[in-house]
Protein backbone atom coordinates (compact mmCIF):
# COMPACT_ATOMS: atom_id res chain seq x y z
CA UNK A 1 0.00 0.00 0.00
CA UNK A 2 1.31 3.27 1.05
CA UNK A 3 4.89 4.21 -0.89
CA UNK A 4 6.90 3.29 2.91
CA UNK A 5 4.18 5.50 4.56
CA UNK A 6 2.76 3.56 7.23
CA UNK A 7 -11.26 -24.73 -0.38
CA UNK A 8 -14.37 -24.15 -1.54
CA UNK A 9 -14.67 -20.57 -2.52
CA UNK A 10 -17.85 -18.75 -2.04
CA UNK A 11 -19.96 -17.42 -5.34
CA UNK A 12 -20.66 -13.77 -6.47
CA UNK A 13 -23.92 -13.15 -6.47
CA UNK A 14 -24.73 -11.12 -9.57
CA UNK A 15 -26.68 -9.01 -7.41
CA UNK A 16 -23.65 -7.00 -5.79
CA UNK A 17 -22.42 -5.37 -8.93
CA UNK A 18 -26.37 -4.42 -10.36
CA UNK A 19 -25.95 -1.18 -8.94
CA UNK A 20 -23.12 -0.82 -11.08
CA UNK A 21 -24.22 -2.00 -14.35
CA UNK A 22 -24.48 1.25 -16.26
CA UNK A 23 -20.32 1.82 -15.82
CA UNK A 24 -19.80 -1.99 -16.65
CA UNK A 25 -21.66 -1.58 -19.56
CA UNK A 26 -20.48 1.83 -21.03
CA UNK A 27 -16.92 0.00 -20.17
CA UNK A 28 -17.52 -3.12 -22.31
CA UNK A 29 -18.59 -1.03 -25.06
CA UNK A 30 -15.12 1.09 -24.95
CA UNK A 31 -13.89 -2.75 -25.13
CA UNK A 32 -10.53 -4.03 -26.84
CA UNK A 33 -10.17 -0.44 -28.40
CA UNK A 34 -8.94 0.43 -25.31
CA UNK A 35 -11.41 3.82 -25.42
CA UNK A 36 -12.50 5.81 -22.67
CA UNK A 37 -15.69 5.55 -21.13
CA UNK A 38 -17.78 8.76 -20.06
CA UNK A 39 -18.52 9.22 -16.49
CA UNK A 40 -21.75 8.09 -16.06
CA UNK A 41 -24.05 7.84 -12.60
CA UNK A 42 -25.08 4.28 -11.55
CA UNK A 43 -28.45 2.75 -11.94
CA UNK A 44 -30.75 1.45 -8.99
CA UNK A 45 -32.07 -1.62 -8.75
CA UNK A 46 -35.93 -1.74 -9.04
CA UNK A 47 -37.94 -4.91 -8.53
CA UNK A 48 -41.74 -2.97 -9.38
CA UNK A 49 -43.39 -4.20 -12.04
CA UNK A 50 -44.48 -1.20 -12.86
CA UNK A 51 -42.06 0.63 -14.12
CA UNK A 52 -40.84 -2.81 -16.19
CA UNK A 53 -41.31 -2.16 -20.14
CA UNK A 54 -39.96 -5.09 -21.25
CA UNK A 55 -39.97 -8.02 -19.74
CA UNK A 56 -37.06 -9.06 -17.28
CA UNK A 57 -33.76 -11.03 -18.35
CA UNK A 58 -32.95 -13.97 -16.74
CA UNK A 59 -30.52 -14.11 -13.92
CA UNK A 60 -26.78 -14.53 -14.53
CA UNK A 61 -24.95 -17.40 -13.54
CA UNK A 62 -23.28 -16.78 -10.21
CA UNK A 63 -19.12 -16.72 -10.88
CA UNK A 64 -17.53 -19.65 -9.17
CA UNK A 65 -14.32 -18.26 -7.17
CA UNK A 66 -12.76 -21.82 -7.85
CA UNK A 67 -13.49 -21.76 -11.38
CA UNK A 68 -10.46 -21.74 -13.50
CA UNK A 69 -11.51 -22.41 -16.58
CA UNK A 70 -9.66 -20.71 -18.90
CA UNK A 71 -6.98 -19.62 -16.44
CA UNK A 72 -3.49 -20.87 -16.45
CA UNK A 73 -1.24 -21.11 -12.80
CA UNK A 74 1.76 -18.79 -13.10
CA UNK A 75 3.17 -20.22 -9.74
CA UNK A 76 4.00 -24.00 -9.63
CA UNK A 77 3.94 -24.43 -5.70
CA UNK A 78 7.21 -25.62 -5.46
CA UNK A 79 10.16 -23.22 -7.15
CA UNK A 80 10.36 -19.75 -7.74
CA UNK A 81 10.49 -20.08 -11.50
CA UNK A 82 9.01 -17.47 -13.27
CA UNK A 83 8.88 -14.90 -9.91
CA UNK A 84 11.85 -12.62 -8.88
CA UNK A 85 12.34 -10.74 -5.91
CA UNK A 86 15.15 -10.54 -2.90
CA UNK A 87 15.68 -13.98 -2.18
CA UNK A 88 16.62 -12.68 0.99
CA UNK A 89 12.87 -12.06 2.14
CA UNK A 90 11.09 -14.28 -0.33
CA UNK A 91 10.75 -17.99 -0.53
CA UNK A 92 8.46 -21.00 -1.66
CA UNK A 93 6.86 -23.11 1.46
CA UNK A 94 3.77 -25.19 2.14
CA UNK A 95 2.69 -24.57 -1.26
CA UNK A 96 2.89 -20.74 -1.32
CA UNK A 97 5.05 -18.01 -2.36
CA UNK A 98 6.23 -16.35 1.22
CA UNK A 99 7.62 -12.99 1.93
CA UNK A 100 9.42 -13.04 5.78
CA UNK A 101 11.12 -9.88 7.49
CA UNK A 102 12.15 -9.78 10.58
CA UNK A 103 13.55 -7.81 13.51
CA UNK A 104 17.19 -8.76 12.50
CA UNK A 105 16.15 -8.34 8.38
CA UNK A 106 13.74 -5.96 8.10
CA UNK A 107 12.34 -4.62 5.02
CA UNK A 108 13.67 -0.65 4.82
CA UNK A 109 11.60 0.16 1.42
CA UNK A 110 8.92 -1.85 -0.01
CA UNK A 111 10.15 -4.27 -1.95
CA UNK A 112 7.73 -6.48 -4.62
CA UNK A 113 8.14 -10.09 -5.90
CA UNK A 114 7.80 -9.66 -9.55
CA UNK A 115 5.78 -12.19 -11.95
CA UNK A 116 8.42 -12.42 -15.22
CA UNK A 117 6.04 -13.98 -17.45
CA UNK A 118 4.34 -10.87 -18.98
CA UNK A 119 2.84 -7.84 -18.96
CA UNK A 120 -0.90 -8.42 -18.95
CA UNK A 121 -3.33 -5.66 -20.47
CA UNK A 122 -6.92 -7.10 -20.14
CA UNK A 123 -7.11 -10.06 -18.11
CA UNK A 124 -8.44 -11.86 -14.59
CA UNK A 125 -6.31 -12.73 -11.61
CA UNK A 126 -7.32 -14.93 -8.76
CA UNK A 127 -4.92 -15.40 -5.92
CA UNK A 128 -5.33 -16.45 -2.08
CA UNK A 129 -3.30 -14.27 0.13
CA UNK A 130 -2.70 -14.33 4.10
CA UNK A 131 -1.19 -11.94 6.09
CA UNK A 132 0.83 -11.74 10.02
CA UNK A 133 0.95 -8.21 10.54
CA UNK A 134 1.40 -4.41 8.74
CA UNK A 135 0.46 -4.25 5.03
CA UNK A 136 1.49 -5.89 1.51
CA UNK A 137 -0.78 -5.71 -1.69
CA UNK A 138 -1.50 -7.30 -4.91
CA UNK A 139 0.51 -5.18 -7.62
CA UNK A 140 -1.45 -5.11 -11.19
CA UNK A 141 -0.57 -3.15 -14.63
CA UNK A 142 2.35 -1.98 -12.65
CA UNK A 143 5.80 -0.69 -13.68
CA UNK A 144 9.31 -1.41 -12.10
CA UNK A 145 11.33 1.86 -10.90
CA UNK A 146 14.89 2.08 -12.46
CA UNK A 147 17.40 1.40 -9.59
CA UNK A 148 19.45 3.81 -8.40
CA UNK A 149 19.91 6.07 -5.47
CA UNK A 150 17.20 5.49 -2.87
CA UNK A 151 15.81 3.53 -5.11
CA UNK A 152 16.29 -0.53 -4.75
CA UNK A 153 16.90 -3.60 -7.15
CA UNK A 154 12.57 -4.83 -7.05
CA UNK A 155 10.33 -1.96 -6.70
CA UNK A 156 6.75 -1.42 -8.95
CA UNK A 157 4.77 1.40 -9.13
CA UNK A 158 1.33 1.16 -10.26
CA UNK A 159 -2.28 -0.63 -9.64
CA UNK A 160 -2.52 -2.20 -6.01
CA UNK A 161 -5.06 -4.30 -4.92
CA UNK A 162 -4.74 -3.23 -1.23
CA UNK A 163 -4.30 -5.19 1.94
CA UNK A 164 -3.37 -4.83 5.32
CA UNK A 165 -3.65 -6.98 8.78
CA UNK A 166 -5.86 -4.43 10.46
CA UNK A 167 -8.10 -4.68 7.42
CA UNK A 168 -8.24 -0.73 7.09
CA UNK A 169 -7.19 -0.84 3.40
CA UNK A 170 -8.21 -4.64 2.65
CA UNK A 171 -9.96 -4.55 -0.72
CA UNK A 172 -9.22 -0.79 -2.07
CA UNK A 173 -7.87 0.27 -4.71
CA UNK A 174 -4.65 2.12 -4.31
CA UNK A 175 -1.80 3.44 -6.69
CA UNK A 176 1.83 2.66 -5.62
CA UNK A 177 4.49 5.52 -6.24
CA UNK A 178 1.26 7.40 -7.83
CA UNK A 179 -2.12 9.02 -7.46
CA UNK A 180 -2.81 7.15 -4.05
CA UNK A 181 -6.37 5.94 -3.10
CA UNK A 182 -8.27 5.59 -6.18
CA UNK A 183 -11.29 3.45 -5.02
CA UNK A 184 -11.98 2.89 -1.59
CA UNK A 185 -14.26 -0.31 -0.01
CA UNK A 186 -17.36 0.11 -1.15
CA UNK A 187 -16.89 2.59 -3.63
CA UNK A 188 -17.70 3.15 -7.32
CA UNK A 189 -14.91 5.33 -8.65
CA UNK A 190 -14.77 7.75 -11.97
CA UNK A 191 -11.06 9.20 -12.45
CA UNK A 192 -11.67 11.78 -15.26
CA UNK A 193 -8.99 13.03 -18.05
CA UNK A 194 -7.58 16.68 -17.00
CA UNK A 195 -4.52 17.79 -15.41
CA UNK A 196 -5.39 17.23 -11.36
CA UNK A 197 -8.81 15.76 -11.79
CA UNK A 198 -9.85 14.23 -8.51
CA UNK A 199 -11.10 10.12 -8.38
CA UNK A 200 -15.01 10.78 -7.74
CA UNK A 201 -17.64 8.62 -6.52
CA UNK A 202 -20.00 7.68 -8.87
CA UNK A 203 -21.83 5.28 -6.34
CA UNK A 204 -21.66 3.10 -3.46
CA UNK A 205 -21.56 -1.33 -4.48
CA UNK A 206 -24.50 -3.22 -2.36
CA UNK A 207 -22.86 -3.38 1.28
CA UNK A 208 -21.33 -1.02 2.83
CA UNK A 209 -17.42 -0.81 3.39
CA UNK A 210 -17.89 -1.92 7.23
CA UNK A 211 -19.94 -4.87 5.88
CA UNK A 212 -17.27 -5.66 3.57
CA UNK A 213 -14.37 -5.22 6.28
CA UNK A 214 -16.34 -8.44 8.11
CA UNK A 215 -15.98 -10.80 5.25
CA UNK A 216 -12.19 -10.02 5.58
CA UNK A 217 -10.48 -12.71 7.27
CA UNK A 218 -7.95 -12.11 9.63
CA UNK A 219 -4.57 -14.22 9.95
CA UNK A 220 -6.10 -16.64 7.75
CA UNK A 221 -6.50 -17.48 3.91
CA UNK A 222 -8.65 -15.04 1.58
CA UNK A 223 -9.41 -15.15 -2.32
CA UNK A 224 -8.98 -11.95 -4.41
CA UNK A 225 -10.56 -11.93 -7.87
CA UNK A 226 -9.34 -8.79 -10.16
CA UNK A 227 -10.77 -7.82 -13.11
CA UNK A 228 -9.25 -5.81 -15.55
CA UNK A 229 -10.63 -4.74 -18.86
CA UNK A 230 -9.88 -1.30 -20.84
CA UNK A 231 -10.10 1.29 -18.16
CA UNK A 232 -11.70 -0.61 -15.82
CA UNK A 233 -10.72 -2.54 -12.54
CA UNK A 234 -12.94 -4.67 -10.47
CA UNK A 235 -11.99 -6.22 -6.97
CA UNK A 236 -13.88 -9.16 -5.53
CA UNK A 237 -12.94 -10.51 -1.98
CA UNK A 238 -14.16 -13.75 -0.67
CA UNK A 239 -16.87 -13.33 -3.32
CA UNK A 240 -17.77 -9.68 -2.42
CA UNK A 241 -17.17 -6.82 -5.08
CA UNK A 242 -15.37 -4.71 -2.75
CA UNK A 243 -13.94 -1.71 -5.34
CA UNK A 244 -14.61 -0.34 -8.64
CA UNK A 245 -12.59 1.67 -10.49
CA UNK A 246 -13.14 3.44 -14.06
CA UNK A 247 -9.99 5.40 -15.07
CA UNK A 248 -10.42 7.88 -17.94
CA UNK A 249 -6.97 10.10 -16.67
CA UNK A 250 -4.64 8.62 -20.07
CA UNK A 251 -1.58 10.80 -18.52
CA UNK A 252 -1.31 8.72 -15.62
CA UNK A 253 -3.17 5.83 -15.71
CA UNK A 254 -1.77 2.23 -17.18
CA UNK A 255 -3.71 -0.30 -19.12
CA UNK A 256 -1.16 -3.19 -19.11
CA UNK A 257 1.63 -4.29 -17.22
CA UNK A 258 3.61 -6.27 -14.44
CA UNK A 259 2.00 -8.42 -11.64
CA UNK A 260 3.90 -8.62 -8.12
CA UNK A 261 3.34 -8.94 -4.67
CA UNK A 262 4.28 -6.35 -2.45
CA UNK A 263 6.50 -6.45 1.22
CA UNK A 264 5.56 -3.05 2.95
CA UNK A 265 8.72 -1.22 5.21
CA UNK A 266 8.13 -1.74 8.37
CA UNK A 267 7.93 -3.88 11.40
CA UNK A 268 8.48 -7.71 11.11
CA UNK A 269 5.78 -9.39 8.73
CA UNK A 270 4.88 -12.88 6.79
CA UNK A 271 2.41 -12.88 4.06
CA UNK A 272 1.62 -15.62 1.77
CA UNK A 273 0.33 -16.10 -1.79
CA UNK A 274 -0.86 -19.62 -3.16
CA UNK A 275 -3.15 -20.59 -5.61
CA UNK A 276 -2.39 -18.14 -8.48
CA UNK A 277 -4.42 -18.15 -11.68
CA UNK A 278 -4.35 -15.77 -14.57
CA UNK A 279 -6.52 -15.65 -17.60
CA UNK A 280 -5.62 -13.05 -20.61
CA UNK A 281 -8.15 -11.75 -23.24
Amino acid sequence: MRTDQRKTAPRICPRQVMRAATVAAAICAAGSSGGAAPPLPLVHETTSPAVRTQPSAPDAEPLALDDHTGFEPIFDGSSMNGWDGDASFWRVENGALVGESTAENPVEQNTFLIWRGGEPKDFELKVEFRLSATNSGIQIRSAQVPAGGDVGKWVLAGYQADIDFENAYTGMIYEERGRGFLARRGQAVYVPAGEGARPRIVGNLERSADELKAIIKTSDWNHVHIIARANMIVQIVNGQVTSLLVDDDAENRSLGGLIGFQMHSGDPMKVEFRNIYLKTF
